[in-house]
């Protein structure tokens, strides 16, 4: 762990540097960024910013390459059998898509490194932002609740990809009694989840935030979502946390219902993906993309060497639809209309003559700003940002979790037909569900509407459950057969292998999770 820990000092330094007060007293006043130390530094409010700037930057490591063809987040779609590749090029994602990754495969390598790299900024945040003073009360308590969803976000992901996974609250040095850590059982990595995600409830955030920060409607969201999580399995808690969960959904239901002007679901599926509506209404925390920083890094879902972009004939086609996915949408299905989630023709260099790309590719992270649409030239500039909490999702993690503590409610039916009707679906009369079938209504739904999001593999993992697109019914997860490799989910998916080399680093992490090589 210690050359995470030392990238994180420099890293969060540097953002401060670049982002710090110039005027002249401040600079005869700080020490020369040479100079600059964890101790040193956190002395000025502005320091806070930067350092909590540096923890949402992090967080772009899903975006990130992992080889040719091939970027980190690909890592949560190859495994879910909803997706193939064009190129199999890249023999870590080919692994991926195969289900035969190991702990030498780099995405799941990059992860382990990102997630953590994140941990342990907020952990620097979080432990030197307190003693800063002067600092306006309310700006440290905001920053402070901040970096407890950055950090509990983060390890909400890897407790689900890994299981028991080391916890680290404090900034470690080669000095520190826990720098190698041993791995900690789930349920205590879901309390520290909770407990940061509840200070983040209290830390005074407003309800949504434009600038992209961590807002109230996210905090409430994912708090939700994790409650859902762990009454599924592998903690099982049900009707308790069903609950929690409902309860926690609905709080965000209600405050939209009464402000529907800022949060409630986009008119148009097109808005899903469009510059002008980052932040806004239905995206209540997306990871943050520009290109003087960083661009969008969806590319490798554009189709293989197809001009569908201002760079004419380009594109990795290493992430694509399979076939019986696409076909599986309900006739009428707007998202499955060309350019809705999914689209089958454009324009020639993306402005030009149209013309069929001979199979349905994934619209829903194109930017048509960027890349130019009918008779419109593209700015080259792909700014788009990418979703990570859409209120599609609250409004199906209400409707789930409300219906396992009974019979489906008009509230939960209301909660499933919203993303229906924008969807262009007429959805059946409430009394015509039993709770068993508006349950694989509203599994569906998450996998039709919240595909290509890095969310359907938590929701096999948490489900034991797995949708099929042949039959429209749901298998176990331990046999169901991958459209996209053939072969068949084992019991050793559930979770990911531990990286090889972090096992070599740190003796103390021991045995590597079953059904992996060691």
């Amino acid at each position: 762990m210690k050359h995470i820990v030392i990238k994180v000092s420099k890293i969060a330094l540097l953002g401060a540097v670049l982002l710090g007060p110039v005027g002249c007293k401040d600079f005869l006043d700080e020490q020369a960024p040479s100079n600059l130390t964890p101790d040193n530094f956190y002395t000025i409010p502005d320091h806070a910013e930067a350092a909590l700037a540096a923890v949402y930057a992090d967080m772009r490591f899903m975006g990130d390459g992992a080889g040719i063809f091939s970027s980190n987040w690909q890592l949560l779609e190859a495994l879910t059998g909803t997706s193939t590749t064009e190129t199999a090029q890249n023999s870590d994602l080919n692994n991926l898509y195969g289900l035969v990754h190991d702990g030498n495969t780099v995405h799941v390598v990059n992860y382990w490194n990102g997630l953590y790299k994140v941990i342990a900024q907020a952990n620097q945040v979080l432990d030197k932002v307190p003693a800063i003073t002067p600092m306006d009360a309310a700006q440290k308590t905001k920053i402070l609740g901040e970096a407890r969803f950055l950090r509990a976000n983060a390890y909400f992901t890897a407790v689900r990809l890994w299981g028991d996974i080391p916890l680290i609250t404090k900034p470690q040095t080669a000095a520190s009694e826990d720098f190698q850590p041993a791995r900690t059982p789930q349920e205590a990595i879901y309390k520290q989840i909770v407990d940061d995600l509840t200070a983040a409830e209290s830390a005074g955030l407003a309800w949504t935030d434009l600038t992209g920060r961590v807002n109230q409607a996210a905090v409430k969201t994912l708090l939700s979502k994790v409650y859902l999580t762990m009454a599924g399995f592998p903690l099982s808690k049900g009707a308790t946390h069903y609950k929690l969960a409902a309860d926690k959904a609905l709080e965000v239901i209600t405050y939209a219902n009464a402000n529907p002007t800022v949060i409630g679901l986009f008119a148009s599926l097109e808005d899903v993906h469009k510059e002008s509506t980052e932040n806004r209404l239905e995206h209540l925390f997306e990871l943050q993309y520009n290109t003087l920083v960083a661009g969008n890094p969806m590319d490798n879902m554009y189709p293989n060497f197809k001009p569908v972009t201002y760079n004419g004939p380009s594109g990795t086609g290493s992430t694509v639809p399979v076939p019986s996915f696409y076909a599986s949408y309900e006739p009428g299905d707007l998202r499955a209309k060309d350019q809705g989630y999914f689209y089958s023709t454009y324009y020639t260099n993306g402005n030009g003559a149209p013309f069929a790309l001979g199979a349905n590719y994934v619209f829903k992270h194109f930017n048509r700003t960027s890349n130019g649409t009918a008779g419109v030239a593209g700015t080259r500039q792909n700014n788009l940002n990418v979703p990570q909490i859409r209120y599609a999702e609250t409004l199906l993690i209400y409707a789930e979790a409300q219906n396992e503590l009974g019979t489906p409610t008009q509230a939960a039916y209301d909660a499933l037909k919203k993303v229906r009707d924008r969807a262009g679906l007429t959805t059946p009369a409430l009394g015509t569900y039993t709770q068993a079938s508006f349950r694989e209504a509203v599994w569906r739904e998450r996998w039709h509407e919240l595909c290509y999001e890095q969310i359907t593999w938590f929701d096999m993992v948490r489900l034991r459950k797995v949708y099929n697109d042949k039959t429209n019914g749901f298998d176990n997860f331990v046999g169901h057969i991958n459209p996209s490799s053939n072969q068949p989910l084992q019991e050793k998916h559930l979770l990911l292998p531990l990286g090889k080399q972090e096992m070599l680093n740190n003796p103390n992490l021991k045995t590597q999770n079953p059904g992996y090589p060691q």
